[in-house]
């Protein structure tokens, strides 16, 4: 039997319990602030039940093989309170949170070689406490590791595609893409305004900035994915929301700092600049600030 916690259950946390929990060899473990009695999932196939052990509090928490976090990138601070009662010698962590800083934000609270960083796409929603809805296919890229390749087997069972890689490149590609949602955040519109001009040239500035820290940063990133994030969003469904605009939309935290912020970061590490990704950062904190005037 393999133990499993998950950390966060979110629609991206609740899908991944609901799915490990469809193999009878493990054992789930979700880790919630809200109770549940059941997940339940609708998937592109038709829905999935499970009924993973649900705890609300740390001290409730037993040593597991495995714990997933998957809270906002904002978040480690108080997913890594549950990570003393959850690990123990060979305890693997893997972190699938947006960014490329999976290892950093987590290194202060475990050792580094129990850490898989995680690169994740699932297109999902939370409807209810428990209950999900993935909208189509998803996929996870651990790296290629001794560890990477132990998480492989956890999948069998699940619809999601889960496979080693170059991390670095991957990470760095998925911020590529992740990066130009700052402009939808920042007008409070949805994917559809990419038809409006010069948003289509805005979004290419800001991931060629990304593109070029990236291979700073050693992510082997082809010039074609400026115009392929450009396409990318033509052909999304135009009322389609990422998560920044999402968050804001619902007066929570967004993650600036591990998307934008990332790329101003180690832009600056470089000798980069990166004045978009700076702008998008000083006007969505801005917005974010909660101070009257």
């Amino acid at each position: 039997m393999t133990t499993i916690a998950i950390i966060g259950p979110g629609a991206i946390g609740g899908i991944l319990a609901a799915w490990l929990g469809q193999d009878p060899d493990n054992a789930v473990t979700v880790c919630a602030r809200t109770s549940f009695d059941h997940l339940e999932v609708e998937t592109p196939t038709g829905s999935i039940r499970s009924t993973p052990r649900v705890i609300a509090a740390p001290s409730e928490a037993t040593p597991v093989d495995w714990v997933l976090i998957t809270t906002k990138a904002y978040d480690a601070a108080s997913a890594a309170a549950w990570l003393p009662s959850l690990c123990r010698a060979g305890t693997r962590v893997v972190v699938l949170q947006n960014g490329v800083e999976h290892v950093e934000r987590f290194s202060p609270y475990v050792a580094a070689d129990s850490l898989v960083p995680a690169v994740i796409d699932c297109p999902a929603e939370r409807t209810a406490p428990g209950r999900m809805r993935q909208r189509g296919a998803s996929w996870i890229v651990v790296p290629e590791s001794e560890n990477g390749r132990a998480f492989l087997p956890l999948w069998s069972k699940t619809n999601f595609t889960v496979t080693t890689d170059d991390f670095t490149t991957r990470a760095w590609a998925k911020l590529c893409i992740n990066a130009p949602g700052a402009i939808s955040a920042i007008l409070m519109k949805p994917t559809g305004v990419i038809q409006v001009e010069p948003i289509p040239e805005l979004t290419r500035g800001i991931v060629r900035e990304c593109l070029a820290v990236g291979r700073a940063e050693g992510a082997r990133l082809d010039d074609s994915i400026v115009e392929a994030v450009v396409e990318g969003a033509r052909k999304a469904p135009p009322d389609s929301l990422n998560s920044l605009i999402a968050d804001r939309m619902a007066g929570r935290p967004m993650e600036i700092d591990a998307r934008n912020g990332a790329v101003v970061r180690f832009g600056r590490k470089h000798g980069i600049p990166t004045p978009l990704n700076e702008m998008a950062v000083a006007l969505l904190t801005a917005a974010q600030d909660q101070r009257t005037f």
